[in-house]
């Protein structure tokens, strides 16, 4: 009995644990043995809705399995029917390359050679400034250059006649309309003189043609005057022959001529000293000019001196004439030295200035050697920071260099020229007032030979 009744203590707090906290607690057996029962059929019944929902459950994965396997059965049984068309297809296209290959026999190797030649040209023909006058020719090539499959008899005579036509307008000059892009960016629509392959006008100027936009450009800078002129009697009078300078390299030698500086931009680059040599030789030709007028005027005086016997005023041989008549009774020394007296005053007179014209013609090419050497000093430093990977940057900054040395000797050879006639000229005065004084004196020294005889 007391077993018993420790089982039913134990059965009792086990039933209070699990049940819900709002339960009141058996008071006696009988009270807990109706509480299991109840609890006992509550647990069948979910057990049972459990047990029924799991088969259900059950049922629908079954029938999911069998709809699967069923769509993989269908699906392996599509992929062997593909694979064997598949093989089915592979053996007849080989079979029908081969017969290919025989049918065409020598012909195989003749459109190889047509795809080739046409891809060629097609690169030629698109560079070529003759495109914007037939573009329908891009889509033949492309298809005869690209397309897998044998030309056609048209397409091979179209080739042909494409090739022939280039041939033909390679030695015409034709007119066209086509867009012209201006130096400011600016686009407009004009009349295009083609010339053959080699070049194109349009108002009166040489433009170029871009294959990538297939439009023409305006060069940046027009050739030489001489060059440009003939350009406009040559739009003007079609029909005709008419000169005009054409580039046989399709606009490189034009690109190279746009690219070479002017005489301005060569100057530009002597910088500083470039304008110091050219401010120099200014100077010193003003200088060698008004020497020159100057030397004239002295000379004409002269001139009429030598057929007046009164001495005339303002000029060297007027004051030797009055000095020899002003001391004829003299001793030979006294009017020897007047006269060597009036000789030495006006020689510096007349050379006045001669002489700063040599010392600009001698120190042009010293400040030309100067720019120089500082050229060469930025030309290393650019060598140092950059490297001597870029021979252009070495030659650019050479030529440069070399345009004070240029300058300067531009400036010497004339100075020289022009010292070298003021200096003969002021040389033939001083020497035509010694040889009027030597005479004086000779014809003086005859005279007291006479007087003493």
């Amino acid at each position: 009995m007391k077993g018993f009744k420790s089982l039913a203590a134990v059965l009792l707090a086990s039933l209070f644990m699990v049940s819900s906290a709002q339960a009141e607690a058996p008071k006696n057996l009988n009270e807990l043995l109706k509480s299991v029962k109840s609890e006992s059929i509550v647990e069948s019944k979910e057990n049972k809705a459990r047990e029924a929902e799991f088969l259900s459950d059950k049922n629908k994965q079954a029938a999911l399995l069998q709809q699967a396997k069923a769509k993989l059965q269908a699906a392996t049984e599509q992929g062997d029917q593909l694979k064997a068309t598949f093989d089915d297809n592979d053996k007849q296209l080989t079979e029908l390359t081969e017969t290919l290959r025989v049918r065409s026999g020598t012909l195989g190797e003749m459109f190889g050679v047509v795809r080739q030649y046409a891809g060629e040209f097609k690169g030629l023909f698109h560079a070529s400034q003759n495109a914007v006058q037939f573009p329908e020719r891009d889509a033949l090539l492309t298809k005869l250059a690209e397309s897998k499959e044998l030309p056609s008899t048209e397409e091979l005579e179209s080739f042909w006649h494409t090739i022939l036509q280039q041939i033909i307008v390679s030695g015409e000059t034709s007119t066209t309309p086509a867009t012209v892009v201006y130096g400011e960016g600016k686009e407009a629509t004009a009349d295009v003189t083609l010339v053959g392959e080699f070049n194109a006008i349009a108002d009166g100027k040489y433009v170029t043609y871009v294959p990538e936009t297939q439009k023409f450009e305006e060069l940046s800078r027009q050739p030489a005057n001489n060059i440009t002129t003939l350009v406009s009697g040559f739009e003007a009078n079609k029909g005709t022959y008419q000169p005009l300078y054409i580039d046989p390299s399709r606009g490189v030698i034009l690109s190279l001529l746009v690219q070479s500086p002017t005489v301005k931009e060569r100057v530009e680059q002597g910088g500083v000293v470039g304008y110091v040599i050219l401010g120099m030789g200014a100077i010193g030709a003003l200088i060698a000019l008004v020497c020159y007028l100057r030397l004239l005027v002295i000379g004409n005086k002269m001139r009429k001196q030598e057929k007046s016997d009164s001495p005339l005023k303002n000029n060297p041989l007027g004051e030797v004439i009055e000095a020899y008549q002003d001391h004829k009774g003299d001793n030979l020394e006294d009017l020897e030295a007047k006269l060597d007296e009036i000789i030495l005053r006006n020689a510096p007179r007349i050379e006045r200035f001669v002489g700063s014209i040599k010392l600009f013609a001698s120190v042009a090419p010293l400040l030309g050697l100067l720019g120089t050497v500082m050229g060469m000093i930025g030309t290393f430093q650019a060598i140092t920071l950059f490297g001597t990977g870029d021979p252009k940057l070495m030659a650019g900054g050479i030529s440069e260099a070399l345009v004070t040395t240029m300058l300067g000797l531009v400036v010497a050879i004339p100075l020289l020229f022009l010292y070298t006639l003021v200096h003969s000229k002021s040389r033939r005065l001083i020497q035509t007032l010694e040889e009027q004084s030597a005479g004086f004196i000779a014809r003086y020294q005859e005279k007291l030979h006479k007087a003493q005889d």
